[in-house]
């Protein structure tokens, strides 16, 4: 296959994961309401989980198919990085002119700073180049990052336990029209649980060929694999939180959009994990280019952001785009500039 047609299937396969991705979080959301969560929670973990799947599968397919350790570390790192810019964007869709930010809620400040936490552990792996190994491929990084997430989860749930009633609501539920998500309530649970399966099944397949395709960018571009796995890898791969998110933010659910985006930072950072064990030929954060630590510092800033936004309770805004999310798409432009100021001449 020539390097065009593969770059052509990059894009395709893009498409394809944001077509079947957003499907997916609707089956995901609607399997979350009967099973009786609170919108935060189901956020937070089910479509978390489930809007992160194409990471979770590129990234163990880049190491153990393509052998690329920058393709993996930069696709879930530049993944939560867009996670964030998306959550940015999705401000100018707010109707009128309110924050985010601003009428989201403070349960939401928790799971940003767990997510600055697991950061600041995948910082310092890549920086001592993961010097505690516990076998030859499996650092100890990726213990931490399990015991690290599993923490966090039990934490956002004894949190969301106590202010569940101020986080099952659409903020701007006074000012939306019913979800007009087309016959899916109508549906009996077994016909989403097939459903469910079936566009997963799409999104499998179409992650599994993402990582091989970004190689022939990588070749035409001449651009490095850190760049390419944290700008447009990771891009592709966030797709679905754009689809989901977005259609969430129409709805009024902001909650549930905030939480989806907090919510796959974390998990994203637990697929490193993941992608170590998937990865043989050594330990994943010592072979990683250390430029990933760029991208690290970026989303911390980025989550430190939101951390701010949502704790000032300004509702209204005078432009397209609040002050947060404006600091948060400078940032984003700033760290992408940077990656490719390093690039080899």
């Amino acid at each position: 296959m020539s390097d065009t047609l593969a770059v052509l299937g990059f894009f395709l396969c893009g498409a394809v994961i944001f077509l079947a991705g957003g499907r997916l979080s609707l089956y995901g959301e609607r399997i979350g309401e009967l099973s009786g969560w609170g919108g935060a929670w189901v956020g937070l973990i089910l479509m978390a989980s489930v809007t992160s799947l194409p990471e979770l599968l590129v990234g163990i397919s880049s190491v153990a198919l393509v052998g690329s350790p920058d393709l993996a570390v930069g696709d879930v790192l530049g993944s939560c990085a867009i996670n964030l810019l998306i959550l940015a964007s999705l401000d100018a869709f707010v109707p009128r002119r309110r924050r985010l930010f601003g009428i989201a809620s403070n349960s939401h400040v928790l799971a940003a700073a767990l997510g600055i936490v697991l950061l600041c552990a995948v910082g310092m792996g890549i920086l001592t180049r993961d010097a505690l190994a516990i076998t030859p491929w499996i650092g100890a990084s990726s213990l931490v990052f399990l015991v690290l997430y599993l923490a966090s989860v039990r934490l956002m749930f004894r949190h969301t336990r106590g202010v569940r009633g101020a986080t099952t609501q659409p903020a701007l539920d006074e000012e939306l029209e019913p979800d007009p998500v087309t016959g899916i309530r109508k549906l009996s649970p077994r016909q989403i649980g097939v459903r469910y399966g079936l566009f997963a099944a799409v999104v499998v397949v179409a992650a599994v060929l993402l990582p091989s395709t970004a190689e022939a960018v990588v070749r035409m571009t001449g651009l490095q694999e850190s760049f390419v796995g944290t700008v447009f890898l990771a891009l592709s791969t966030s797709l679905p939180e754009l689809a989901v998110s977005l259609k969430a933010v129409r709805m009024g659910a902001i909650d549930l959009a905030v939480g989806n985006i907090l919510g796959s930072n974390l998990f994203n950072i637990l697929i490193l994990a993941f992608d170590d064990l998937a990865y043989t030929q050594g330990l994943l954060l010592a072979d990683a280019s250390a430029s990933h630590v760029f991208t690290v510092v970026t989303v911390i800033a980025m989550s430190a952001v939101a951390i701010t936004g949502l704790t000032q309770h300004q509702p209204r805004k005078r432009f397209v785009l609040a002050w947060d999310a404006v600091l948060i798409l400078v940032a984003f432009i700033g760290n992408a500039v940077l990656l490719l100021s390093i690039q080899p001449r």
